[in-house]
């Protein structure tokens, strides 16, 4: 009788133990996490706004959790290459990536291993981004109608510069220039500061993207015709938006950090709170502030809702522009 006890006794430890290895992220709930530096992958070059501020972001975090945050930088496919890394990391907190709005939207323009729902766990909603079309201080277009009415008189001709393919702003350019039947040439870069550079030096004509431009805009180099906000932002209150110029279109493409998908709850609660009071430290707000942005905070499940929500928003919106891949 002791025999057949102790074999029910082994088999129940045995069956609680399978059951818990079966877990998303059972392994990882590590009890002093972490134990290790953590790497955040950007997926963008070094030294633009977004660069910037998440390094002060990920520098603070680093600071509560007792672990560097290693800033790796994974820049081209318009901002989707933390993606493919994020897919095959371990759920176990120390692979970390931003998530830009392009994410939920390129799987709908082009075929993809990943998922941006299934493969992530989301930790932290951060900020929102001002975009803007801007062109250099020398150049004859003081507005974006005078844009328009360049495109117009020469068909192909305008060269239009933005941060990749599939992005928000060459997605809100085609898709103001298709309503007047106009066209452009497209020339994509990688990253904020090499197009903000190569605009500012008059090798493009147009230059469209996010609050990396700012430095450029207050120190006289470049101009800024228009933003993609709801209303003119605090900064630049005499730049017109988008929406008020009869356009309808409003773009702010919030961000945020993720994980790989099946994170253990104790390891995600452990970074979410390192990573807000990061977000809310007076350094990191002025910091944000430098490039017109404001904290768009959101918790991890909040965060998820709102992705979810993005993305079947960005499904009906590229099957409304007839922009979606052949299956």
């Amino acid at each position: 009788m002791n025999e057949r006890r102790g074999f029910l006794t082994r088999r129940t430890m045995l069956a609680a133990t399978l059951a818990a290895a079966s877990t998303p992220g059972a392994g990882y709930a590590q009890e002093h996490f972490p134990s290790k530096p953590i790497t955040l992958i950007v997926p963008w070059p070094a030294g633009g706004a977004t660069d910037v501020t998440l390094r002060l972001l990920a520098e603070l975090a680093g600071q509560r959790l007792g672990q560097r945050i290693v800033i790796y930088n994974r820049p081209g496919a318009g901002g989707t290459m933390a993606m493919p890394m994020l897919q095959h990391a371990l759920p176990d907190g120390y692979t970390l990536a931003q998530l830009p709005f392009p994410v939920l939207r390129v799987p709908y323009l082009q075929k993809v291993d990943w998922d941006p729902i299934r493969d992530t766990t989301p930790i932290i909603q951060i900020s929102g981004v001002t975009f803007g079309v801007l062109v250099p201080a020398a150049s004859p277009f003081k507005s974006f109608d005078d844009l328009l009415k360049f495109a117009a008189a020469h068909p192909g001709e305008l060269t239009i510069s933005t941060n990749g393919l599939g992005t928000t702003p060459h997605v809100v350019m085609d898709e103001v220039f298709g309503r007047r039947n106009l066209r452009y040439i497209h020339v994509p870069y990688k990253g904020t500061s090499e197009q903000m550079v190569a605009l500012a030096s008059g090798q493009l004509m147009v230059g469209v993207n996010s609050n990396g431009f700012a430095p450029y805009v207050d120190a006289g180099q470049l101009r800024l015709l228009v933003t993609f906000s709801d209303t003119r932002t605090r900064r630049w209150p005499d730049v017109p938006t988008l929406k008020e110029l009869g356009f309808g279109i409003v773009a702010t493409s919030p961000y945020g950090l993720v994980g790989p998908a099946g994170m253990n709850p104790q390891v995600l609660a452990a970074l979410h709170s390192a990573f807000k009071a990061a977000l809310f430290d007076p350094v990191h707000l002025q910091e944000l502030a430098k490039f017109d942005q404001e904290p768009a905070y959101l918790p991890p499940e909040a965060y998820a809702a709102a992705l979810r929500e993005a993305y079947a928003a960005e499904r009906r919106s590229v099957e409304r522009q007839g922009l979606g891949r052949a299956s």
